[in-house]
């Protein structure tokens, strides 16, 4: 992670930079983004879940499927004020501000009482926090038992040839991509990303994040390796359900 401030190292990342969020997420995802958020979000929906906090909202793209799939209120929660600003227009846009808030806040020190909310999301966090096991702890504390939780997050393909593609996809295409569609910003962000998310799985492998939820009180995980390994699904229930 760079620097000694992870929260501020995002901040700078994506601000100034969200007009174009959705569309570089497509890149990034090789167009499976919207597929794996449907996949995150179907693991929350079978629990009817009636209040849902969603962590690392950007510019709310989560939050609005939680919004059409369940009944529930939603909030969406984001460090980047550029990026709930744009969230803000997407929500007003859908027209569904009566039942999805967005607010400011950090992942580690969440500004709401234990067991708040019947389940929580979270998407593309726990590369940018400088303690991902504690950060866990912190986002369980704030579902209810028996609530359901679940992730998204970029992976890396295990098998050698597919890692191999997707090693010269991310070094090569993905900063390219960020230039044509976003600027010279988004090529440093495509720049970033790929040794970004090489660096995480190895400090923080999948088996070790799962044994993390574990720690967090969490039971009946699982993890789905989505598009060869592109993308990571996880999910879980608050214990004491």
């Amino acid at each position: 992670m760079p620097g000694n401030n992870p929260n501020r190292f995002a901040r700078d990342l994506f601000s100034g930079l969200p007009r174009h969020y959705e569309v570089l997420e497509e890149v990034l995802s090789l167009g499976q983004n919207r597929r794996w958020r449907r996949a995150t979000v179907d693991h929350v929906v079978d629990g009817a879940p009636l209040r849902v906090l969603d962590v690392a909202t950007g510019t709310a793209g989560v939050a609005l499927r939680l919004v059409e799939r369940t009944a529930a209120v939603v909030t969406g929660m984001d460090l980047t004020e550029d990026m709930l600003a744009e969230g803000a227009r997407n929500v007003a846009g859908a027209g569904v501000g009566d039942r999805l808030q967005l607010v400011a806040g950090r992942a580690e020190r969440l500004p709401f009482a234990d067991a708040t909310f019947d389940a929580l999301t979270f998407s593309y966090l726990l590369r940018y926090v400088a303690d991902p096991a504690a950060t866990l702890q912190e986002l369980a504390r704030v579902v209810k038992p028996g609530g359901r939780v679940a992730s998204l997050e970029f992976g890396v393909p295990p098998s050698a040839f597919w890692h191999g593609w997707w090693w010269g996809y991310t070094r090569l295409v993905l900063p390219v991509g960020g230039l044509v569609t976003g600027g010279w910003r988004w090529f440093e962000v495509g720049r970033f990303l790929g040794p970004n998310i090489s660096g995480h799985y190895r400090r923080y492998p999948v088996d070790w994040t799962v044994e993390a939820w574990k720690r967090a009180g969490l039971v009946e995980i699982g993890a789905r390796a989505m598009s060869l390994g592109g993308g990571l699904v996880m999910w879980g229930t608050r214990a004491g359900g």
